[in-house]
């Protein structure tokens, strides 16, 4: 087969990774990014309720890393990928109809089993096996960055949708033409799930890992094997520290809204731009984490993180607008960064390729628990502490959890340099 022919078609198989990647958590988690104070309004919902949806689609999740994890070694990915993608958006068209709160929590448990038993391992295999053993950073990279770009775009054009069918108020947003304009938002994101999977069905290669491994007689040793490696278990505990910063981007329009006293419709507009950041910082860390170290990259990035998320936490930029902004595009930074590479290092945590759904259910079961714990703790301390002082308190729980990332890295780096690890045979 011609270069050119292959060339295009790995190029095609990235995208649709990329926005498959993305589409599949548009729905639980980045509407709720982009417009958070809308979408608490239009459900009659506070922030403790919404902590406690992202809880429940927590628990189905963490349980589902496991079981998907290993699944991811036995089928193919497109399979996988596709399907859960279009049970996302059945969910999507459900919500639509503004249903009550306990059909919410069906949806977000629902969609817990759809994005990640079905579709999570799968989509991190499918890109280690694109990134080969030379472009792992930059494979992991344009995969976060394709994904936040997909997340700007989509949420952009929502937020513009948005704007132009509602009349902004200072009640907040009214409907226009009987519909509410942020049933819109979810009809597009709905839409833009289905037709991913559709992407994934014709544009990634059927492929069968269970040829390359006999999963089926080995499954409990995997496990095993796995678990033994003290390296696995430092990834976990930096992606739960990762993790926890990028939910704390959560809060970055409701802080915009509550505390610098931005109108409804700029704070949504933060929550896009840092969308857009998220697509350029992921990228340009896959590619620096390919040409410099990949550890010592995420390091910068978590004392990044600590630092600024200390500043807004101790309130110590004293209402200035812009050291405020600067200091939020900082941290956000940090932790798009981390974010990009944390699971570009499973080579240099001795995982082999052909452990790679596994490795990621054990890593993902434990490094994601934020999705169970960080909602409602930051909604209770939210409507706990109304105003200028819950948001700190959240800065400073992203603070904590980026120096106990901070620390984690240098043991991994230690660990890395002085080749103890427990190897796989």
């Amino acid at each position: 087969m011609p270069d050119r022919i292959v060339k295009h078609q790995r190029i095609s198989t990235l995208v649709s990774l990329i926005i498959a990647g993305e589409a599949i958590f548009i729905l639980p988690f980045v509407m709720a990014r982009v417009f958070r104070p809308t979408l608490l309004a239009v459900f009659g919902i506070t922030n403790t309720e919404l902590g406690f949806f992202f809880t429940i689609y927590g628990i189905v999740a963490i349980v589902s890393y496991i079981f998907g994890g290993t699944l991811a070694d036995r089928f193919a990915a497109r399979n996988l990928m596709a399907i859960a993608l279009w049970l996302t958006s059945i969910g999507g068209m459900i919500m639509f109809l503004l249903p009550s709160s306990g059909i919410m929590k069906v949806i977000y448990a629902f969609w817990g089993f759809t994005s990640i038993f079905l579709f999570w391992a799968a989509l991190i295999r499918a890109t280690r096996e694109w990134g080969g053993s030379d472009f792992q950073g930059r494979a992991f990279g344009w995969l976060e960055g394709g994904r936040g770009g997909t997340a700007a775009l989509t949420g952009t054009v929502a937020f513009v949708l948005f704007s132009r069918f509602s009349t902004d108020t200072s009640a907040g947003f009214t409907a226009s033409n009987g519909i509410h304009p942020f049933q819109m938002v979810i009809l597009v994101f709905s839409s833009l799930t289905f037709i991913s999977g559709l992407l994934v069905w014709y544009l990634v290669p059927k492929t069968s890992p269970d040829l390359e491994s006999k999963y089926a007689r080995e499954s409990f040793q995997r496990v095993v094997k796995i678990l033994r490696l003290p390296s696995v278990w430092m990834l976990a505990i930096i992606i739960v520290c990762a993790y926890v910063g990028y939910k704390s981007t959560d809060d970055f329009s409701l802080y915009a809204r509550e505390v610098l006293g931005f109108s409804e419709a700029d704070a949504a507009g933060i929550g896009t731009a840092a969308l857009w950041l998220r697509a350029f910082v992921a990228i340009l860390a896959g590619y620096l984490a390919d040409r410099f170290n990949r550890v010592k990259l995420i390091i910068v990035c978590f004392g990044i993180t600590a630092g600024c998320g200390l500043l807004v936490g101790m309130g110590l930029l004293d209402q200035i607008l812009g050291l405020i902004l600067l200091n939020l595009t900082l941290t956000a930074l940090g932790i798009y960064g981390v974010r990009a590479i944390y699971f570009a290092i499973m080579r240099e945590a001795k995982i082999p390729l052909g452990y790679t759904g596994t490795a990621v259910g054990i890593v993902s079961f434990v490094g994601f628990t934020p999705d169970i714990f960080m909602g409602p703790w930051m909604g209770h301390l939210l409507d706990m502490h109304p105003g200028e002082p819950g948001h700190q308190y959240v800065f400073l729980v992203l603070s904590l959890f980026a120096i106990i990332g901070l620390a984690t890295s240098f043991v991994f780096r230690w660990y890395e340099r002085e080749d103890r690890r427990v190897l796989i045979t």
